[in-house]
């Protein structure tokens, strides 16, 4: 895959990109109890002695609290008259208007002006001990030749990129490449199959795409060029599709395709940054929903970059010099945001992680903070959950003294595996920060920190709010809970810069599934319990959304496509819990009556269809073929029925006389404890 091979110019910063300067922030020193130090925004508000009352404050007077920190932490064009105007009953949701800056020269730029060789981008390779390190100077040189070749192969500023690629550095030029010249980009996961990138394909609207020849992770190799190809077959607007060399296995080309790191080659190392109105589209990205389509969420320029780069900041306790090591995939919000947004933003040096965390062996993300010298390591549970199994050894075999914070995403975390993350692999002096945040949200929500070095973090709990952050939980009758030691819906009372915008193309179903619900509120869609010292800890969805290894999918997507089966008359899908992926798919399948195949064949037939339109991941993994489905007399399936099967609670299926078939209730209990017999949930 192309690298710099040297920077070419000395002068490659632009003079648009030496005025910009003249407002970089502050390099910010150790941790000290002073709060204006922690934070230097915090120099000027009255009454602020502490991150409690910092907090407090920034919540109280959000307008001041984020106008400090926009001027504090963002390099503008021009400056910004307004700080916000928003309305959440009608989905109005709008910050800085007035002010434009540029994305790439707030990452990048910046950066080369002051510390042109410090290292922006480690690129973990599958094959371990192979990584590459990228300088800041030499990711600009890289943005700025893809985009001059964006620009002349005719994107302009409006227009929509996808970008299908596994975690490396030209992936990350290619989004910095698209903020540069005033471009959406919609990366879309390097799993999806064919189906599922071509949908997204068709709701941005792109008509360039951008991929490589071929992904590897865990040793195995994929044909993402191939997945591509297929996809672009149903996506009339595709016009060009950038290819790069990640093997070296040559892939066919066609008269569509454009050899991309050729033709950068070609291009100036000087690439004139857009100036970007704060509001206008920085990215798509699409997560599944409660129906069977996925939902195109926007994100805007200002706000995100600063939410995201604040996060990153102050939940890790990140200080100059830190390397920062973000294990998710590009794919997904966190690796948009703790990956590359937030760790640019800050001058810091990231990690890409393009491997698994078993390959070559369960030691592999311990061997890389040894390597790469890590001071923050960010996970998931799942892969928290799996590493436990293999017992401590793993983890004692390398030395991780250079860590400082561990962080925990993706989904609740449970005790035992929190314990054994802070105990063996922090050895005991990492605090562990389980953070709560959703692609809507643009960045951490609710965290243990940051907080006074010395407060209290509980096992298993997201805990506080972050600055300008106002949970609430809200009963079943739409009531505010004033009360601990309760539990309701997850909602927050005011916006925050971060916040998506509105789902692409369709704002009403924005407003329906995030504002409705409780006017005047943000419903996250997931449940909290508040303890009584105030704390917060997530219980989980509300909604027919569940979270397989950290990968959100929505019920509804799974039995479209369950559904299209030949032989199927209906299907019903729900979560279950599972040691290590968090939860598992469990799916009910009522056959058509002609139809003399064997189970086991259509179970193969299933799972290889979910595979080829959604993803692997989604695969069930479990089918449970049934008489009948336990319905209402209107038709509605009972899910909740359903979940208290799986889960084995017979106590709790409750009141039975609304189904227009109770018996049907019986014969998947029974059927269910056939299937366990088989093989245990």
């Amino acid at each position: 895959m192309w690298l710099p091979r040297g920077c070419t110019s000395k002068n490659i910063v632009t003079s648009f990109g030496r005025r910009v300067f003249q407002s970089y922030f502050r390099v910010l020193g150790q941790w000290r109890r002073n709060v204006a130090t922690f934070m230097p925004e915090a120099a000027g508000f009255e009454g602020v002695s502490d991150c409690s009352s910092l907090q407090e404050f920034s919540v109280s007077n959000s307008e001041s609290f984020w106008a400090a920190a926009a001027r504090e932490r963002l390099s503008w064009i021009r400056p910004f008259h307004t700080v916000q105007d928003c309305d959440l009953s009608r989905g109005k949701i709008k910050w800085f208007e007035g002010g434009q800056l540029n994305v790439s020269v707030n990452c990048l730029d910046r950066h080369v002006h002051t510390c042109p060789e410090r290292v922006a981008l480690i690129w973990e390779r599958d094959e371990p001990g192979s990584e590459v390190k990228v300088t800041y100077r030499q990711l600009l040189e890289m943005t700025c030749r893809l985009g001059n070749l964006l620009r002349r192969r005719g994107v302009k500023r409006g227009d929509c990129v996808t970008i299908y690629m596994p975690p490396c550095p030209l992936a990350v030029a290619s989004m910095l490449a698209c903020a540069r010249i005033g471009a959406a980009h919609n990366v879309v996961f390097a799993g999806f199959s064919a189906e599922a990138l071509a949908e997204r394909i068709r709701d941005a609207q792109s008509s360039t795409v951008i991929t490589v020849n071929q992904g590897v992770r865990g040793g195995k190799v994929t044909e993402l060029k191939r997945t591509v190809d297929t996809a672009v077959q149903s996506c009339p607007t595709v016009q060009q599709v950038f290819v790069a060399m990640r093997t070296e296995n040559p892939v066919a080309m066609t008269a569509r395709d454009v050899d991309m790191e050729e033709e950068m080659l070609k291009e100036d190392v000087v690439c004139e940054p857009a100036a970007m109105n704060s509001e206008d589209v920085l990215f798509l990205l699409y997560t599944s929903g409660s129906t069977g389509k996925p939902k195109g969420l926007v994100h805007t320029q200002a706000g995100y970059l600063l939410y995201a780069a604040l996060t990153h900041r102050y939940v890790f306790s990140y200080h100059d010099g830190d390397v920062f090591g973000c294990v998710a995939d590009i794919g997904w919000i966190t690796g948009h945001s703790y990956s590359v947004y937030g760790p640019l933003a800050n001058g810091g040096t990231t990690v890409l992680f393009e491997s698994t965390p078993i390959y070559p062996d369960p030691g592999r993300y311990w061997e890389m903070v040894q390597r790469l010298k890590i001071n923050q390591f960010y996970g998931a549970p799942t892969a928290i959950r799996l590493l436990l199994k293999y017992g401590d050894q793993w983890v004692h075999k390398y030395d991780r003294s250079t860590l400082k914070t561990l962080g925990s995403v993706g989904e609740p975390i449970n005790t035992e595996a929190w314990e054994w993350y802070h105990r063996v692999v922090g050895d005991g002096r990492c605090p562990v920060v389980d953070t709560w945040w959703q692609t809507e949200t643009g960045g951490i929500c609710i965290t243990p920190r940051p907080s006074d070095p010395d407060a209290e973090i509980v096992p298993g709990m997201a805990m506080r709010p972050f600055f300008g952050i106002k949970p609430v939980l809200m009963d079943t009758e739409g009531k505010v809970l004033t009360s601990n030691d309760t539990s309701g819906a997850l909602c927050l009372a005011q916006p925050w810069p971060g916040m998506a915008r509105t789902i692409h193309n369709h704002h009403q179903r924005f407003i329906e599934t995030y504002c409705q619900p409780h006017p005047g509120y943000f419903f996250t869609g997931d449940g909290a319990y508040r303890s009584k010292e105030g704390y917060y800890q997530i219980t989980g969805r509300l909604d027919d959304v569940i979270n397989v290894s950290g990968h959100r999918i929505g019920t509804a997507e799974i039995e479209d496509v369950v559904n299209q089966c030949s032989g199927v008359a209906e299907s019903a899908v729900i979560g279950y819990s599972h040691d290590i992926k968090g939860q598992g798919v469990y799916t009910f399948v009522v056959l058509k009556k002609d139809v003399d195949d064997q189970e086991a064949d259509l179970s193969r037939q299933l799972n290889n269809m979910v595979s080829k339109k959604i993803a692997k991941y989604a695969c069930p993994d479990f089918i449970q073929f049934v008489q009948r489905l336990p319905k209402t007399r209107s038709g509605k399936i009972m899910r909740r029925v359903l979940r208290k099967v799986v889960e084995r609670d017979l106590s709790g299926l409750g009141d039975l006389s609304t189904l227009d078939d109770p018996a049907a209730v019986e014969e998947i209990i029974q059927g269910h404890r056939e299937l366990c017999r088989k093989q245990q949930p």
